[in-house]
């Protein structure tokens, strides 16, 4: 083998090393094993117990919200990233379940802009963005998001329960 043709193998073979090692460092420390139930962030996952629950605890509640659906059947909701876990007992107090619970971004349908050191989220799901309350954003931004989310939500309810047009009564 040339000079140049073993040059050039060790040159492939370091590139390939150095995006090896590149990826790895993209992966959270203790990131998500395979028994972890990876929530989205505002979504929410089913889990599914061996027997019913009468009990749960929940790690983080700032984390993730854990509502019991029925006797086997728990819904979990992602609140804010992270990583917590759930505890489900039975009624003499055993262990039917502790799973981590791994809360993560949904990143291929979601956009930051940045301004400087401002930044805003949109979730892009469809056509068109629209803004996405993300804990990080910029703190004006944030909070006028949450006050349109907070009146669609007004609104919503009082055209669930048979009120007037607009939230107003």
């Amino acid at each position: 083998m040339s000079s140049r043709a073993l040059m050039k193998s060790s040159r492939s073979r370091l590139g390939t090393l150095a995006w090896g090692v590149f990826l790895a460092t993209l992966l959270p420390a203790g990131g998500a094993a395979a028994q972890d139930l990876i929530v989205k962030y505002d979504q929410s996952q089913l889990l599914r117990l061996s027997r019913p629950v009468s009990e749960i605890i929940v790690g983080n509640p700032t984390i993730a919200d854990v509502s019991v659906q029925s006797n086997n059947l728990l819904v979990v909701t992602g609140k804010t990233f992270g990583i917590t876990n759930v505890i489900a007992l039975d009624a003499e107090r055993n262990v039917i379940k502790d799973q981590r619970i791994v809360v993560a971004r949904e990143d291929a349908r979601m956009i930051n802009l940045q301004k400087g050191p401002k930044r805003e989220s949109y979730n892009c799901a469809t056509t068109s963005c629209n803004p996405s309350l993300v804990v990080g954003d910029e703190p004006t931004y944030f909070d006028a998001v949450g006050k349109m989310a907070q009146t669609k939500v007004k609104f919503s309810d009082s055209s669930a329960e048979g009120g007037t047009q607009g939230g107003s009564q």
